[in-house]
């Protein structure tokens, strides 16, 4: 059976061959997750749409891959948006979707090149997982959302996932840094691909 792109994207070992495996994917990238089911963007964009204020500026698209999860709210005229990514082939496709005020090559886990409280909430797509985004990934999140931000973001929650993910989440809530607004149901972000996997969509407020 041939390995799909999915599965060459987690088999990644390092930050240049992840950037790789997405820059070589990302023409087919919605191609082939949609056809998978791909749940995860339309969830999370219902979901800040419904504790993202309208007037809510500016809104971090953390791992904004192609932009999927970012057009209905540019639809809906929520924004400015700016996006990063770790890949520029697909920072290439959100830019031909003309949805984001800015887009910067940056990576999750490291720090960002924003400053404290820049931005007025965060989503974040089917990005903070394992072989991708590192739990690390929330604290600078938090860093650059202005206190009463929300920051929106999907992680998994079937028995394999990476037991560090929600772990991190609780700390951060014991640290007073964030509290918990909000999560869905679980549901399956890819039915059709991965049906083993489950996710829920999370709403934080930072402090």
């Amino acid at each position: 059976m041939e390995e799909t792109a999915v599965a060459r994207s987690y088999r990644a070992e390092t930050l240049e061959e992840q950037q790789a495996a997405y820059d070589s994917w990302a023409k087919r990238y919605e191609i082939d997750l949609c056809a998978m089911g791909y749940r995860i963007p339309a969830v999370l964009a219902g979901v800040s749409t419904r504790f993202i204020p309208s007037t809510a500026a500016p809104i971090l698209d953390a791992g904004c891959g192609g932009g999927i999860q970012a057009e209905v709210l540019a639809m809906l005229e929520f924004g400015p948006i700016i996006g990063i990514d770790l890949s520029e082939g697909m920072l290439e496709i959100a830019r031909a979707k003309s949805i984001y005020s800015d887009l910067q090559r940056m990576t999750l886990g490291e720090k960002l090149d924003f400053g404290e409280n820049t931005f007025a909430a965060v989503i974040s797509s089917g990005t903070i997982t394992p072989r991708h985004a590192p739990p690390s990934s929330f604290e600078e999140l938090i860093r650059v959302t202005e206190p009463g931000g929300a920051i929106i973001f999907s992680l998994r929650d079937d028995p394999a996932q990476d037991p560090e993910y929600p772990e991190t989440v609780k700390k951060l809530t014991e640290e007073g840094l964030w509290r918990e607004v909000f999560s869905t149901s679980s549901f399956h972000g890819m039915p059709y691909g991965e049906p083993e996997i489950t996710h829920r969509v999370h709403v934080y407020e930072v402090i």
